[in-house]
């Protein structure tokens, strides 16, 4: 197994780590890493070596967490004005589900789906809270479970809302580079009333191996304020209404 797909298939690894996979010394494993940085396949992030998302691969969770922060922040807050004390909601693996939580007033009124362990630790510490994890085979590099099971649960529910992201949105569809990602994403736009697609500047005209969704399957729309106005034309074309974050910009068509 090469370094870059040791990286891949465990989400983050040490350089002992590689140097122990590959047999080789400290010093090479170095110089095959600055390669990849170079090409754009792996970064070097507190002193773990992670995947860069790209449209074969995503990187790492935490990794993503602290990726464009403030415009998730910013997307977060606005998409969390939707939520009320009561509502039910559901939030896959994308890190934006996380700060969408860290933006509402009080966790301890909502009831949480999700597939995602970062989601989980971040409402574990309210009592009030009502927490329900899917089951499913656990991913290291999304710090969350998949699969049939993971599938399985979220179809059994339903909520008043679920707030998904994408990889990449290319002309009107949304993308992400893995098939087992994009299954937990559609169980989760049928299982839900009220459909949110969260985004920030950067996912835009971007496209991976597998299409989930088109944007017109979804009620809301959020992007950052950083989003072109082309883009946002575009984005008005599509029928849904457009919220510009930070703006308090609402189209409809």
């Amino acid at each position: 197994m090469t370094i870059a797909e040791s990286v891949i298939r465990n989400g983050s690894a040490s350089v002992e780590d590689l140097v122990a996979l590959t047999g080789v010394s400290a010093m090479t494993v170095y110089r095959d890493l600055a390669a990849l940085e170079d090409s754009g396949v792996l970064t070097r992030h507190r002193g773990q070596v992670v995947a860069v998302a790209s449209g074969l691969h995503e990187a790492d969770a935490e990794f993503r967490l602290e990726q464009s922060s403030a415009e998730k922040q910013l997307v977060a807050a606005e998409a969390g004005k939707l939520v009320s004390p009561g509502s039910s909601i559901m939030l896959d693996d994308s890190t934006s589900g996380v700060w969408l939580l860290r933006s509402l007033p009080d966790i301890s009124s909502v009831t949480v789906v999700t597939n995602s362990l970062l989601v989980a630790d971040e409402v574990a510490p309210y009592r009030g809270a009502k927490l329900l994890v899917s089951g499913g085979e656990y991913q290291a590099w999304a710090h969350s479970l998949m699969g049939a099971a993971a599938v399985r649960t979220i179809r059994s529910m339903h909520a008043d809302f679920c707030f998904v992201s994408a990889s990449g949105i290319f002309e009107l569809g949304c993308y992400h580079p893995y098939q087992e990602v994009v299954e937990v994403k559609r169980a989760m736009l049928e299982s839900a009333e009220t459909r949110v697609l969260l985004l920030d500047h950067t996912k835009f005209n971007r496209r991976a191996l597998f299409k989930f969704a088109e944007l017109q399957e979804f009620d809301h729309v959020v992007v950052d304020d950083q989003a072109s106005p082309g883009m946002l034309a575009h984005l008005r074309d599509t029928g849904v209404q457009v919220t510009v974050a930070g703006t308090g910009q609402v189209d409809k068509d």
